[in-house]
């Protein structure tokens, strides 16, 4: 997000944004003294399991916590859901763009320049 933007303020309703791009909401799952929002079995059959939402920061910004769990491609492409793995894509960056106001390339080159910038840190993680 760009300075003086809030997560709250793009996404007033998290819970429902994520059952909007990836199905129904099946668990919670604490990360950080905050509840991220669970889909164990995501509308479509590239994923496996999602955990999304707003991870709170006292004097900070809210920050989005996503993890896409995906199935492996032969498998997905094996059971004649290729077209599926676009779709995935898709909803992905469409969830994404919608939290950070900000498209696959910008957030790719955002990516680049704080690796550039701290090489090290990179290395640890």
């Amino acid at each position: 997000m760009r300075r003086g933007e809030h997560l709250e303020e793009r996404i007033e309703d998290m819970e429902g944004t994520i059952e909007d791009y990836f199905g129904p909401i099946t668990a919670t799952e604490s990360y950080k003294d905050s509840d991220l929002y669970v889909v164990e079995d995501p509308e479509n059959p590239v994923f496996d399991r999602i955990v999304a939402g707003t991870v709170e920061y006292s004097g900070k910004k809210d920050k989005l916590a996503v993890d896409f769990e995906e199935r492996p491609a032969e498998d997905v492409i094996a059971e004649g859901n290729a077209d599926a793995a676009a779709d995935a894509v898709d909803a992905k960056n469409d969830f994404l763009l919608e939290a950070t106001g900000r498209d696959a390339k910008s957030r790719r080159d955002s990516m680049k320049r704080s690796v550039e910038d701290s090489p090290d840190e990179a290395d640890e993680v």
